[in-house]
């Protein structure tokens, strides 16, 4: 992120972040606010270190947080979107076939889960099968490990398929409102229409619309074994645009002290400025993966 980026959001979200002074008290500016915001998610800085940074209360830290985080989400949500063309659906398939060598893909999904401090009386409600508390992040990405589409929140305990069910994503796909291409014949020897898919992993359930693995250790040299081959490759992609995220905003990478709800909010935000960030890049650099070498500059 540039200083023309942070001060472009500074611009989008000042409007709801800023307080007016008072007679007891000037307030904090709503670059102060942003700057104290960004430390957060790019460092994941306790509010105990933030407090002697910035000179400010715990209390006070925990609110303004949260509250520019909200401000955040409202101002960037439109930058993670799905396409809502079929043409735009084709793109991002010819995408996938061009750089990753897996026809039909419109897609890779996977779950995320983000370690949080285990909410009172919440029994095993959000403990998951790491055997730790976590909240959900279940992402849509495209071939350029921009997302897509994002659903967090979910506990930990639901499965990366169970918490796939719960999504409007899942509903537009059973109702078929996403307006995807429709099924066409590959190059194959065979007269057969496949339609166009969602790359996934077994914990996923297949589907018209989702594709997984093989189950098992097929044979090597076998096709299922060339088939799984490819589609993991391909699916990685998903994985790699979690990594990524988390290496930039290291909030990701700690447990959170804080409620599930704030924690949503926290995730939100960091997966909101990376896809805008990325939307910026794709104009002037190869691939919207470099963008997160320079993110960090301004914070």
């Amino acid at each position: 992120m540039s200083l023309q980026d942070f001060e472009i959001i500074l611009e989008k979200v000042a409007p709801e972040i800023k307080e007016m002074n008072t007679n007891f008290r000037d307030a904090l500016t709503a670059r102060e606010r942003l700057s104290m915001t960004l430390r957060f998610l790019t460092t994941g800085d306790s509010y105990t270190s933030l407090q002697y940074l910035f000179r400010i209360s715990k209390q006070s830290i925990s609110t303004i947080i949260i509250e520019v985080c909200d401000a955040i989400i409202k101002a960037l949500k439109d930058h993670v979107k799905l396409p809502e063309t079929e043409n735009q659906w084709m793109a991002v398939a010819k995408e996938f076939e061009e750089k990753w060598n897996f026809p039909h893909a419109i897609g890779a999904m996977d779950g995320k889960h983000v370690c949080l401090q285990a909410p009172l009386n919440s029994g095993t409600e959000f403990y998951n099968y790491k055997q730790y508390s976590s909240i959900v992040l279940l992402a849509l990405v495209d071939a350029d490990y921009n997302f897509m589409y994002v659903n967090v929140g979910c506990q930990g305990r639901i499965s990366d398929g169970g918490v796939f069910k719960n999504t409007s994503l899942y509903r537009n796909l059973e109702n078929k409102s996403l307006n995807l291409p429709n099924p066409e014949i590959l190059q194959t020897p065979y007269n057969v229409k496949v339609p166009y898919i969602i790359l996934c992993d077994k914990a996923f359930a297949l589907s018209e619309y989702t594709m997984k693995p093989f189950s098992g250790n097929p044979e090597r040299g076998s096709i299922e074994r060339i088939f799984n081959y490819r589609l993991t490759r391909a699916r990685r992609v998903v994985e790699n645009a979690f990594g990524i995220l988390s290496s930039v905003f290291r909030v990701l990478r700690k447990p959170m002290l804080v409620e599930p709800e704030k924690a949503t909010k926290i995730v939100l935000a960091t997966v909101y400025l990376a896809r805008r960030a990325c939307s910026r890049c794709m104009t002037t650099r190869p691939t919207a993966i470099n963008f997160f070498f320079s993110f960090r500059q301004c914070t």
